[in-house]
């Protein structure tokens, strides 16, 4: 197991309580009445975790962190930076839509609708190939954005970045050099990352938020763990640690 895999573990609720429960197991007639008692308050959080009752409360809470849209002051930007959000395969070409995430393809989705009424528009489409190889992400978000009506002339790609900073960088050191005020299109739980990225290098952005997942409660089901709410609460404990990254990054 590499390095980094071992962290996916920890900052999973699923790894982090199975090793957490392990631990119990092993020490159980070393451990203390405390410990035995915080360990097992533990197991419990991380239970409620991967619920998607639990999954959703982390969820809404972190999606309401970055401002909405409409706390964007007049006037409003006519340039629209999208984000990619990852793609489940290599792309055979530009025109292989089907390879897009979900967060990928909903994000452009959104960011189509803003450029389609947005006067004079711009829009610079953000993402390198899967693993830094092969077609872009932006060259096939670019392709649906077109088909969606929003015309070629108005579209630029960056096709390097394989990260929230580097789409950061890669876009402000484009040429000719882009605006410090933008529109900054990206799934809601990323926002506060990707704002704390773009801050950082000099732009001025506003949020533009798309790919909500969170959900409101559905029934007593929802107190039952499920794939999509580990997933879920996975990559939002992957975005707290990388916000505290990118913080200590900026602030050098």
């Amino acid at each position: 197991m590499h390095a980094m895999d071992f962290v996916n573990v920890v900052l999973s609720p699923l790894g982090f309580g199975l090793l957490v429960a392990l631990v119990l197991w092993l020490r159980r007639r070393r451990l203390s009445r405390t410990a035995l008692r915080a360990g097992i308050a533990i197991e419990v959080g991380c239970y409620v975790l991967m619920t998607p009752f639990g999954s959703n409360l982390v969820t809404s809470w972190q999606e309401h962190r970055a401002p909405p849209a409409t706390a964007c002051a007049a006037p409003e930007p006519q340039v629209i930076v999208l984000l990619s959000g990852g793609l489940r395969r290599d792309a055979i070409d530009g025109r292989d839509f089907g390879v897009l995430n979900a967060a990928s393809l909903q994000r452009t989705l959104v960011a189509a609708e803003l450029a389609k009424r947005t006067p004079n528009v711009r829009l610079v489409i953000a993402g390198g190939g899967r693993n830094g190889m092969g077609v872009a992400q932006s060259t096939v978000m670019a392709g649906i954005a077109q088909n969606l009506g929003v015309p070629t002339d108005a579209i630029r790609s960056e096709m390097a970045s394989t990260t929230t900073w580097e789409n950061a960088t890669l876009v402000h050191s484009m040429q000719p050099a882009l605006p410090a005020r933008i529109w900054l299109v990206t799934s809601a739980l990323h926002m506060p990352r990707a704002l704390i990225a773009f801050r950082a290098v000099g732009f001025d952005p506003c949020s533009y938020p798309g790919d909500s997942r969170a959900a409101p409660f559905d029934g007593p089901a929802d107190f039952l763990p499920t794939a999509g709410a580990i997933a879920n609460t996975d990559a939002i404990v992957h975005e707290w640690v990388g916000e505290i990254v990118y913080r200590v990054r900026a602030a050098f």
